[in-house]
């Protein structure tokens, strides 16, 4: 059978500040997935789809189960896990070196952090955490934009754990153009965010398409409209997005 190689890109390439690295290495110390999700505040259920998803990243297993013992049983890490956490040490060192120099120039490049988040995902907005209120398994999280605008996203407990959020925390909302819906009036709605401003561009197909909306303070936001929406440049129109559909990333 054929070694799987550990993808170390992909599993340190993204969410560099939430939790995961830290709850791996403390398994590695516990030899507990309970013990480990105690320890970094999240519960058991977090703790573990916080290792799976870290190894779906790796792509190979970071963690494997023991059985028996005087314990009972518990888990440990793999030769891939050890592996994927020096490799995080040496990161973490390197980029809080490049942090540094940069310290400099924090008023000319203040989302730099920023700057390594690929995703797929165009419409990208700095943000800073105003408020967080738990509805069941969920919780919905109060976004500042610029300009004083508000934005809602409504994530997982789990997710929110992971995350670590905490009012004051400047993170970004992602939502893909394809989740935005652009018109000249919109109604309000439970669970859906309502974003006004002027279209900056706007398609001529006859059936809709592509907008390009200016928000307060200079945010841009991408979105489709509907046949007919009859929107110009320069007219006043709005952004539906529902709530469910803005993702949270930390880029640093």
């Amino acid at each position: 059978m054929q070694k799987t190689q550990l993808q170390l890109a992909g599993a340190l390439g993204h969410e560099a500040a939430d939790k995961r690295i830290d709850i791996l290495r403390r398994v590695g110390e516990a030899a507990s997935i309970s013990e480990a999700a105690r320890a970094a505040g999240v519960s058991y259920k977090a703790g573990w789809q916080a290792i799976d998803t870290l190894s779906n990243l790796a792509g190979v297993a970071l963690v494997e189960r023991v059985v028996g013992g005087a314990g009972g049983g518990g888990a440990r890490l793999t030769d891939a896990g050890r592996e994927l956490l020096r490799a995080a040490d040496e990161l973490a060192l390197a980029r809080a070196q490049v942090l540094a120099r940069l310290a400099g120039h924090a008023d000319y490049l203040p989302g730099a952090s920023a700057l390594g988040l690929r995703t797929s995902m165009r419409n990208q907005l700095p943000c800073t955490v105003s408020g967080l209120r738990r509805q069941g398994q969920a919780v919905r999280v109060e976004l500042a934009l610029a300009g004083a605008m508000l934005i809602f996203s409504r994530i997982t407990r789990e997710s929110a754990e992971l995350l670590a959020l905490r009012k004051g925390q400047q993170v970004l909302a992602l939502c893909k153009a394809t989740a935005v819906k652009v018109s000249a009036i919109a109604l309000p709605a439970e669970g859906v965010n309502l974003l006004p401003g002027r279209a900056s561009r706007v398609s001529r197909a006859a059936g809709g398409g592509e907008v390009a909306l200016q928000l307060e303070a200079g945010l841009q936001l991408v979105g489709f409209s509907g046949p007919g929406s009859g929107l110009k440049v320069g007219s006043a129109a709005v952004a539906q997005i529902d709530e469910s559909s803005v993702v949270i990333a930390i880029a640093g």
